[in-house]
């Protein structure tokens, strides 16, 4: 089996009281996904210091600029090449294996474009980094073939979506069943994740997290892979962390409400197991709770 890479979506929004942030990120994971290339275009000074901050083993993961990808749409265009060679340079400067490309749902890969996305992808296929391509949009035939031909990984949230093309990579960006990236995933998710990067027959395996609690998640799954069991959690518990998770609904309030706002957080059940706020709430209903205490003191006559 191969290695397990577990890291997030960058390193920015990391809560520590260390000077940098990713020198603090790098003692805590074994790679990150850089996501500000989506965005912006790193100087190499800023690239190069990025790489000499962290481990030697550490794996750096870049996102393709989205100019490549929503505005060029991956068209054999001149604009499109120098993006490309742009990223592999910043790939090549942090010695990172994969370029992510992300392509939008409005974009549908098939007749014409299908033929100059190949185009495209026949100029510009690299030997050092691996492409791990995103499509936010239908799968097509064309599409299918294109990744086998040139060998790109398929993209998918693998805690809700299958592989359609085989790969001797996974590379999973995992945002949950929540809206875009509110969500939290719970120790069932978590060990269900671990169990498909586990069961592929993969050489390497890079899961990132962009999820709202991102390096919680990720590294709840580091050490359940690494020891088999979840860190122990400190209190509150039960009903009492629910309260917690529930600290900033408004009153009065439906358990519909609650559910479609609240349902994605967890909470410590014990020691050893969390769940969703859904999970204890039960069937979503209209009824209307005055406060706090009201719903509580239902969720304890369900629970014992």
């Amino acid at each position: 089996m191969g290695p397990i890479y577990i890291g997030a979506g960058g390193w920015a929004y990391l809560d520590t009281k260390e000077k940098h942030k990713l020198e603090a990120y790098s003692k805590k994971f074994n790679f990150v996904e850089v996501n500000s290339t989506f965005y912006t275009f790193p100087k190499s000074a800023l690239v190069r210091l990025w790489r000499r901050r962290v481990p030697s083993e550490f794996v750096f993961t870049v996102r393709c600029h989205r100019n490549l990808t929503h505005k060029y749409e991956l068209r054999p265009v001149d604009e499109a090449f120098n993006i490309f060679d742009r990223m592999v340079e910043i790939c090549r400067e942090l010695k990172a294996p994969i370029l992510h490309l992300q392509t939008p749902h409005s974009l549908e890969f098939d007749g014409i474009r299908a033929r100059l996305t190949r185009d495209f992808f026949s100029s510009t296929m690299t030997k050092d980094v691996r492409l791990a391509w995103e499509i936010r949009g239908r799968v097509s035939e064309e599409v299918v073939r294109l990744m086998e031909d040139f060998e790109i990984v398929q993209c998918v949230d693998i805690s809700k979506e299958e592989l359609a093309v085989e790969s001797h990579m996974l590379y999973t960006r995992l945002f949950g069943r929540g809206f875009h990236t509110l969500y939290q995933f719970d120790d069932e998710e978590l060990k269900q994740i671990e169990d498909k990067a586990k069961g592929y027959d993969f050489k390497e395996k890079f899961l990132t997290f962009h999820s709202l609690r991102m390096y919680e998640d990720a590294g709840r799954l580091k050490a359940h892979v690494e020891e088999g069991t979840f860190p122990s959690l400190k209190g509150p518990f039960g009903v009492d962390d629910l309260k917690r998770a529930l600290v900033d609904a408004v009153f009065p309030c439906s358990k519909y409400r609650l559910i479609r706002d609240h349902g994605w957080k967890v909470v410590n059940m014990s020691e050893e197991m969390r769940v969703h706020v859904s999970k204890l709430l039960g069937e979503p209903h209209d009824r209307v709770y005055k406060n706090i205490d009201e719903l509580l003191e239902e969720v304890v006559k369900k629970t014992h």
